[in-house]
């Protein structure tokens, strides 16, 4: 998948969450481009909305936060199901894919006739440097 031509705030956007180290919320970032003409949070949004749309970013639901894909030109990463591992002590975001987990939830889709929008997996707990 190549990614589409991004503009002048996608790429700001993307450079700030290619750039972190961990999630970042909306207003986060806003506060980091404020030195670069942002001043609403509605930029930051239709920024990450484009974002989202070309699978270059993802959305942590479980703590409304944003991280950049680890594989933006993996195609079939991108036509996939994707995942999450949240540390909960230090914030670090794992992000996997396995082929057999997205073949067991499709089958169980196709089996029951849902027609899935949105796939979300998060893993909350401690990583391994956390745990020990």
């Amino acid at each position: 998948m190549t990614t589409p031509q991004l503009t002048k705030n996608q790429s700001l956007v993307f450079d700030v969450l290619e750039k972190a180290e961990g999630p970042l919320s909306a207003y986060t970032i806003l506060d980091k481009l404020r030195d670069h003409g942002f001043r609403a949070p509605l930029q930051v949004y239709r920024a990450l909305e484009k974002l989202l749309e070309y699978g270059v970013v993802h959305r942590l639901e479980s703590i409304n936060s944003f991280v950049a894909c680890a594989h933006p030109g993996d195609d079939c990463h991108s036509h996939g199901i994707v995942a999450f591992a949240i540390c909960e002590s230090c914030g670090q975001v794992m992000e996997f894919h396995d082929h057999e987990v997205d073949h067991r939830l499709m089958a169980w889709v196709r089996a029951q006739k849902f027609k899935p929008e949105k796939t979300t997996i998060e893993i909350r707990g401690l990583c391994e440097a956390c745990a020990a």
